[in-house]
């Protein structure tokens, strides 16, 4: 049986990963990205503002990995969700909703003991390659 070829994905526009592993894969038809956390790439920091303005950076992160991977968030089939803290769902629900506006993802949210640099929000996804270049 054959296998697909497996590829490393990295985006200068986003954070370099923390530690031995990918920003991104990809295999077959899909990217899998590494969790992002609300990093701003120019200063390798959390960006402050609370559990909004992280989630609006985790996925600014995700749409710049996405874009280096030749897929975009419109492909993005599934996202798994991590919260320091659940009572900052609404908050992470309002900015993710006016990302993922037609055709959202599966999700799974989930409360978590701690993140890296004490993040609030982590936040990975599953995407579906696109079959030519720049489709997104």
């Amino acid at each position: 049986m054959a296998c697909h070829e497996k590829q490393a994905y990295t985006a200068e526009n986003a954070p370099a990963a923390l530690g031995p592993y990918s920003v991104a894969t990809g295999g077959g038809p899909f990217i899998f990205t590494s969790g992002q956390l609300g990093i701003d790439p120019k200063t390798n920091e959390i960006v402050a503002g609370g559990i909004e303005a992280q989630t609006r950076q985790v996925l600014t992160n995700l749409k710049e990995i996405l874009k280096a991977s030749n897929s975009c968030p419109d492909n993005v089939v599934k996202t798994t969700v991590f919260l320091q803290d659940m009572n900052d769902f609404a908050g992470m629900n309002a900015v993710y909703a006016g990302f993922f506006t037609e055709n959202p993802p599966a999700r799974t949210t989930v409360q978590v003991a701690g993140l890296p640099k004490k993040a609030l929000v982590e936040i990975d996804a599953i995407s579906m390659l696109c079959k030519e270049k720049d489709c997104c």
